[in-house]
């Protein structure tokens, strides 16, 4: 689902080359690239998802949810997502020229405020919202576009926050729970250093 307003395709593609550019910089020389002038001043969150092409695999993710200097967080998300995603290797230099890069811009996470936890199942959009969930020192983080390809029904889509939060699946019932949601423009490759769209909720 495309959105129809929001940061412009031309500075969307513009975030996912420096993202390329800083992994490549890195994995070549170990350099972090400088944030430099591009006239992108917003304080945004931001995450990066590499994937394999053409399967569409994921390679690592990695991103920072509150909102803050964009380019300096794209930079140290990209970098973190090649090499430091936990649940997987570093990406290899020549590997990378396999994978595709998506950015996804995101919105300041709001509390979702119910009396009843059964009210999240009405106030969670499949395909706009991404959601945190958090509970003492847990807490797990899901991008919109997880459920869009999973086809996940909002009850799933709470349950699996859950287990990224490393919580029970149902722990989204507890009245200590707390669940954010946010919003998110999804910028991508179409293929490996292909093409840049804008594949985001709305």
């Amino acid at each position: 689902m495309l959105i129809k307003s929001g940061m412009e395709l031309e500075k969307g593609a513009e975030l996912v080359k420096t993202a390329r550019k800083a992994i490549e910089c890195y994995l070549r020389d170990g350099r972090t690239l400088e944030p430099g002038t591009s006239g992108i001043e917003e304080e945004k969150g931001v995450f990066v998802t590499l994937k394999t092409y053409p399967k569409g695999e994921l390679r690592g993710c990695i991103g920072h949810p509150e909102p803050t200097k964009l380019l300096q967080a794209l930079i140290d998300s990209a970098i973190s997502a090649a090499t430091r995603d936990p649940r997987f290797p570093p990406v290899l230099e020549d590997e990378l020229e396999g994978l595709t890069i998506e950015v996804t811009i995101l919105s300041k996470p709001e509390r979702i405020n119910v009396s009843d936890p059964k009210e999240y199942l009405e106030k969670i959009k499949i395909g706009r919202d991404g959601l945190i969930i958090e509970k003492s020192w847990s807490k797990g983080l899901l991008l919109p576009i997880v459920p869009v390809e999973y086809s996940w029904a909002p009850i799933e889509f709470l349950q699996h926050t859950c287990m990224k939060a490393g919580l029970e699946p149902d722990a989204w019932q507890d009245k200590e729970t707390k669940v954010y949601s946010f919003r998110g423009e999804l910028f991508s490759e179409d293929t490996p250093k292909g093409k840049i769209i804008k594949v985001s909720s709305s």
